[in-house]
């Protein structure tokens, strides 16, 4: 019963979020990347705004899927070139009998610090600085360790298009898990007022010992319903070891800003 609960709770979660938080606060316009690619970028929340997600993902691998059945990001612009970040995710995963189970999957905190503004009549790039924490809730999954991500991002814009992408150095202890590495790369065109269509691809090393590197790539939307809701979309695979790696993988969410 509290599993199939679980939606409701997350969107009321969202909506007390954006009554609460939100205020009175006047539109604001979306962020150009970052959802739904893998790849992240550098350009942090408008000070005082919010940017919200309502959002489903999962990988297929190994002929098995899992992923986060519902997660709710929350974004604020706390201060000039500086954002606040929390996700929490409702995971699935099946278990030995194939049969899927639910759980809480680790709370991500993060801050992402812009050090470099960009160069509207040249050609240097934004950047930042974009630390964050995963703190498992769910003991029984096996993962009772924090994991640190420590990445760099850099974008830049060239009229309708817009280019971003970096990479950082992940810290997963534990005894069969491995350090790793991220690394993308993402280009994103307005081709309508209201539509953006986008690709990435990204390359991980492997994070369990046994486990093969990935290299895989995204189609991805962007679509505005109006100044404060957005749809958006993503879906893949892998290109390098697809079959244990990433078969087929997909993100979506509603995206609210204010």
């Amino acid at each position: 019963m509290a599993v199939g609960f679980a939606p409701a709770i997350l969107l009321a979660a969202l909506l007390l979020a954006d009554l609460l938080l939100g205020g009175l606060l006047l539109g604001a316009d979306p962020a150009l990347a970052g959802p739904p690619f893998a790849t992240d970028d550098p350009e942090p929340t408008d000070t005082g705004h919010w940017e919200d997600y309502l959002f489903s993902q999962a990988v297929r691998a190994d002929h098995m899927t899992s992923g986060t059945a519902l997660g709710l990001e929350v974004n604020y612009g706390a201060a000039p070139d500086l954002q606040t970040s929390i996700t929490i995710p409702l995971n699935d995963a099946p278990d030995n009998n194939d049969r899927t189970q639910y759980g809480p999957g680790p709370i991500i905190l993060g801050v992402k610090y812009r050090f470099i503004e960009e160069d509207d009549d040249g050609w240097r790039p934004q950047v930042s600085f974009y630390p964050s924490i995963n703190v498992p809730l769910d003991i029984h999954e096996g993962t009772t360790k924090t994991q640190e991500y420590f990445p760099i991002w850099a974008q830049k814009s060239f009229g309708a298009w817009t280019s971003f992408g970096g990479g950082g150095y992940w810290i997963n202890p534990g005894t069969d898990d491995r350090d790793y590495w991220f690394a993308g790369w993402a280009l994103l065109r307005r081709v309508l007022p209201d539509l953006q269509l986008g690709a990435e691809i990204f390359h991980q090393t492997p994070n369990r010992t046994g486990q093969q590197s990935q290299t895989s790539y995204n189609g991805a939307f962007l679509f505005d319903l109006n100044d404060n809701w957005h749809i958006v979309g993503s879906a893949g695979s892998g290109i390098v070891h697809a079959t244990t790696t990433n078969q087929f993988s997909y993100y979506f969410a509603l995206e609210w800003t204010k």
